[in-house]
């Protein structure tokens, strides 16, 4: 192995182009059109286009890549995570090419990357279950007969994927039928494949996983388990290793069970088995994640063992690093930097990063895929980079947490710095007894800080601002305003230093965040009330829905399906 094709973007793309050159292989890197100029890009070895800007047209398509790995002459592909990280069948390509996949066999893929023949291994291994379907389930009236027997919520979730997308939460039955098209149409725009299933949802649950590596030889040890409990839109936020606060037993089965489901399906390389814990202690499985977790790090920095190292290795033919499961050392957290507005329930927030200024100091490590600079595309995932805290126990990684996030500084774009700075300083996470967060915690007991908080207030919208000469007192100075500030000035005069602004139409419908129109939920004429969902728009692979500011009858619609629309665009109009 000489040549490693990275078939993604982004942090994860920078994280294995740096393990490849810790290993002394050469690394190739691939860019849609808005990614020339990427940081990736830059770092690789070599570095080619795949033309085109949509996830299908670039690194979704898996024609274009092995081109490229044929025209740059490698000889091995790593997938990093998400795309196609959990496609067999793009595993099996790369294989049937004569290339090396830096992965589990496509079998052990399409086994465990499919949820519902993972259930069958867990449940064959004796790994604690909740009630779930049969296989998949093809249409909502399923997932509504199923409810109907084990009750709600429900989770319907992507057969083939993870990550949170294509998983939808539901509480009441008139709801299924929504929440499964969009599961499937999240399933589809993030991995290519709608299949989805359906299980009940735990309420208030932690999520614990296991992080383990598997060599060739039927070798499988765990290198540590994790916590992922803060999350928002069943995507992961906050997460710290090992898991706090589980008992002797909790942490005995979770190894005990992470092995046996790894040997019966026969992995090699690394992965992840989650389990959900709920309030009452019990266990439940949950998924295989057949790749890299964008988690790593953490793991990383309390066992000392560098997990893409071992994956190259592992491809190569070579064995474990250890030969048994490592005792932690220390406590590390991993705070996602995602471009996302925490004051606006997390929505998406692509934009330019005019200011990227990262922490330094003992016990931080910071894994980005961004500079000062650099345009964050809405066709993509808004994660732009991870802050690592590791200190020698969880307090003192929790007092070095809080110094780090208040000295990140990023401008031009809403992130979640504010509530990374918020939650370190909660009882509810900081405490020393219990971990009190759960999945949902973020949706429901955090919501009314999120309202009032005014640290974590919407962002204001960017105005662009322009620089004149101005002569004050005798003395000649330079004065920075809002672009709009200025025009009032120079059309009206000093009298104008307050422009009377339109108000605007109290009719218009806005968007709350930008993204392409995914479908209209009402018809033009339709008797709306205040709050409503009217219309799915989509947005670094994430749906999400603009509700009605008043009751009334929508009219006017401005934008059709494939449409994009910008953050305060009107959309539509609600008449009185």
């Amino acid at each position: 192995m000489q040549k490693v094709l990275i078939a993604n973007r982004g942090e994860i793309a920078v994280r294995i182009i740096r393990g490849c050159s810790d290993a002394g292989l050469d690394s190739v890197a691939v860019y849609a059109d808005v990614d020339a100029d990427a940081l990736h890009v830059g770092l690789a070895t070599e570095a080619y286009a795949l033309g085109g800007n949509s996830p299908a047209d670039t690194y979704l398509n898996v024609p274009k890549l092995l081109a490229i790995a044929r025209r740059a002459g490698a000889d091995a592909v790593h997938p990093g995570y998400g795309f196609l990280s959990e496609n067999a069948d793009f595993a099996q390509a790369v294989q049937d090419a004569g290339l090396t996949w830096i992965g589990p066999s496509p079998e052990s893929i399409r086994v465990l990357g499919n949820k519902v023949s993972a259930r069958e291994i867990a449940v064959r291994v004796g790994a604690p279950l909740v009630a779930g379907s049969n296989g998949t389930v093809e249409t909502a009236a399923e997932v509504r007969a199923f409810a109907e027997e084990h009750g709600l919520p429900v989770a319907i979730k992507a057969a083939f994927g993870g990550g949170g997308r294509g998983m939808k939460v539901v509480w009441e039955l008139d709801a299924i039928e929504e929440s499964f098209d969009s599961a499937v149409r999240e399933s589809v725009a993030a991995f290519g494949r709608g299949e989805c299933y359906v299980e009940r949802f735990l309420h208030k649950p932690r999520h614990v996983e296991a992080q383990i590596l598997a060599d060739g030889n039927g070798n499988v040890i765990v290198v540590g388990t994790r916590d992922c409990s803060l999350q928002r839109r069943n995507q992961k936020l906050v997460e710290e290793a090992p898991a706090p606060f589980l008992t002797a037993d909790q942490h005995d089965l979770i190894y005990t069970s992470a092995k046996a489901i790894c040997r019966e399906a026969g992995y090699v390389g690394a992965g992840t088995v989650e389990y959900l814990l709920a309030d009452d202690g019990s266990i439940s499985f949950l998924e295989v994640n057949t790749r890299l977790q964008v988690e790593h790090p953490i793991t990383e920095e309390t066992s000392g063992i560098d997990l893409v190292l071992a994956q190259l290795a592992i491809a190569a033919g070579e064995g474990l690093p250890v030969s048994k499961d490592p005792v932690p050392r220390g406590h590390s957290f991993e705070f996602r930097i995602n471009a996302e507005d925490p004051g606006r329930g997390f929505l998406p927030s692509p934009g330019t990063v005019t200011t990227f200024t990262v922490p330094t100091g003992p016990g931080i490590r910071v894994d980005s895929g961004i500079r000062s600079g650099d345009a964050v595309a809405p066709q993509f995932d808004s994660l732009l980079a991870k802050l690592i805290v590791t200190g020698a126990d969880r307090p003192k990684a929790l007092r070095r947490a809080r110094r780090a996030l208040a000295e990140f500084e990023i401008e031009g774009l809403p992130t979640v710095l504010p509530f990374h700075r918020a939650v370190v300083d909660l009882p509810v996470f900081a405490g020393p007894d219990r971990l009190g967060v759960y999945t949902s915690w973020i949706e429901t007991e955090f919501a009314e800080q999120l309202a009032h908080d005014p640290s974590l207030a919407p962002a204001a919208p960017l105005v662009s601002r322009r620089t004149v000469t101005i002569e004050l007192d005798g003395r000649r100075m330079a004065l920075g305003l809002p672009e709009n500030l200025l025009g009032g000035l120079v059309q009206g005069g000093a009298a104008a230093v307050a422009p009377s602004i339109p108000k605007p139409d109290p009719a218009e419908l806005r968007s709350t965040m930008s993204g392409t129109v995914v479908k209209w939920l009402v018809e033009p004429g339709a008797t709306v009330t205040e709050g409503e969902a009217l219309l799915v728009l989509e947005a670094m692979k994430m749906e999400s829905t603009v509700a009605a500011h008043r009751s009334g009858t929508l009219v006017g619609l401005l934008v059709a399906v494939g449409d994009a629309v910008t953050v305060h665009a009107v959309v539509a109009e609600i008449e009185d």
